[in-house]
């Protein structure tokens, strides 16, 4: 779609190759002597399929690219899961001045799963599925649970199938009897922050226009146009 200043929107802008070409990067970094291939090869298909997926749809949604920062980040902590297991990445940094017993990369990347909220509620708004954008914000938010919800379920059932070191490490409940629950109430809250965050956006988002250009530094409290 090309608008009447003849920007089109539903070609990639640098600034999304400039993340695709990094997660590229990482990628074959991540690839380099990672802790189980098993675990690599799981957690690479997951980022790539998200990827894959954006790739994909960009000719029939384009996202903001405020929304694409969330998918990247995501995509960046799961490389970096995938080289070390989400378990065992270098975290000294944090839980020796935190006193944190427990490794929380896991914790910080469900959190940021909950990112997802600001591209669903964008999604929802812009393509008329959700009349208003607290009705957005709130359905975008809900989406993002039950992925939740689905998640855990997909990683107990590789623990079960693969039943070994593997499926532990995938799972990267590290003792924790309530890991599961802990995982989905940290997606929760970023869920929540995020939708907080679409609702304040000030970007430039309309319905069925592709008109998607908000970037990161364009996202305040709406009383900042007063």
């Amino acid at each position: 779609m090309v608008s009447a200043s003849g920007k089109c929107y539903n070609t990639p802008h640098m600034k999304e190759c400039l993340m695709l070409a990094a997660i590229g990067v990482a990628s074959v970094l991540s690839g380099i002597g990672p802790a189980s291939w098993a675990v690599w090869f799981t957690e690479m298909f997951w980022a790539w399929g998200l990827v894959a997926i954006l790739l994909l749809t960009c000719r029939w949604f384009r996202f903001s690219t405020a929304a694409y920062t969330f998918f990247f980040v995501w995509c960046i902590l799961q490389i970096i899961g995938a080289h070390w297991t989400f378990e065992c990445v270098p975290m000294q940094w944090l839980t020796g001045p935190l006193g944190l017993e427990r490794n929380p990369f896991d914790r910080i990347a469900h959190c940021v799963v909950g990112w997802f909220a600001f591209p669903f509620a964008e999604l929802y708004w812009r393509k008329g599925y959700a009349r208003g954008k607290i009705a957005a914000a709130f359905f975008a938010v809900m989406t993002t649970v039950a992925m939740a919800g689905l998640w855990e379920i997909v990683e107990w059932l590789y623990a079960v199938i693969d039943g070994g070191d593997a499926g532990a490490a995938f799972l990267g409940s590290q003792g924790d009897e309530w890991d599961a629950q802990k995982d989905i109430l940290c997606d929760t809250l970023g869920a929540v922050c995020s939708a907080a965050v679409f609702l304040l956006s000030g970007g430039r988002t309309s319905k069925e226009t592709g008109s998607a250009d908000a970037s990161l530094a364009e996202i305040a409290p709406s009383v900042e146009k007063a």
